[in-house]
């Protein structure tokens, strides 16, 4: 079953998402695999290239909030993205354009598809646990040697402009079907916003599964009294 969603990578929703997602696959009673095809949104495609502050002084200044108050939100995004099973350090995440993250993700889609899954993790905990800069293109390159991608169309990828018109043609995309935020999942038939608890996900993946089996069999080849439908 391929599951399609669009997320960006400064986004702690899509991070903790993800993971309440992958933890209501665990829990199916299924044979059935599951294929992830991540598409690109920009909460900001604005934002620098340079971090100009952490995400705790970030938040304090547009939420005008007092660091106690940022505090206590940013521990709330953590306790959620523990009972994800993941590790957060959003607090100190710094923010940068996300932009050639998503083309390096688009260029490992297409060209290296048994590898993307991996980078994508990669990018997700360089932001969210070793809070490094997805703007830097050091830190890109890393990421992309961890996941084993081909080091030499890397460097072409990040010093051109390949896969831009693919990052803003989902990003387009999104907005003619009404997507305003992110994560936005579609499974099956069905569009599920935001990160979901994983009992939620869980049922939607088992309404999708039930819905496939009746389809196969309503599709399925038969015989009857005038002879067999081949």
């Amino acid at each position: 079953m391929q599951i399609t969603y669009w997320s960006d990578y400064a986004c702690p929703f899509c991070y903790i998402g993800e993971g309440f997602l992958k933890q209501a696959i665990a829990k199916l009673d299924t044979k059935e695999t599951f294929e992830f095809v991540m598409k690109a949104f920009q909460l900001d495609p604005g934002a620098p290239l340079k971090a100009e502050k952490p995400n705790i002084e970030r938040t304090m200044a547009k939420y005008h909030m007092t660091r106690e108050q940022a505090e206590g939100r940013l521990a709330q995004m953590n306790a959620m993205a523990a009972a994800a099973g993941l590790e957060f350090n959003y607090a100190t995440a710094l923010n940068t354009n996300t932009m050639d993250a998503h083309r390096l993700t688009k260029y490992a889609q297409r060209e290296e598809p048994e590898k993307a899954d991996k980078l994508i993790e990669t990018l997700y905990e360089n932001y969210f646990v070793r809070n490094t800069e997805l703007a830097d293109h050091e830190i890109l390159k890393a990421a992309a040697a961890e996941a084993g991608l081909n080091m030499e169309r890397v460097e072409q990828v990040l010093n051109s402009d390949e896969y831009l018109h693919k990052v803003r043609g989902e990003i387009q995309e999104a907005a003619e079907m009404g997507i305003r935020g992110v994560p936005f999942f579609i499974i099956g038939q069905y569009g599920v916003s935001g990160a979901q608890p994983a009992e939620f996900m869980q049922e939607v993946l088992e309404t999708v599964l039930k819905e496939e089996i009746q389809k196969k069999m309503q599709t399925g080849m038969a015989c009857g009294i005038d002879g067999c439908d081949i």
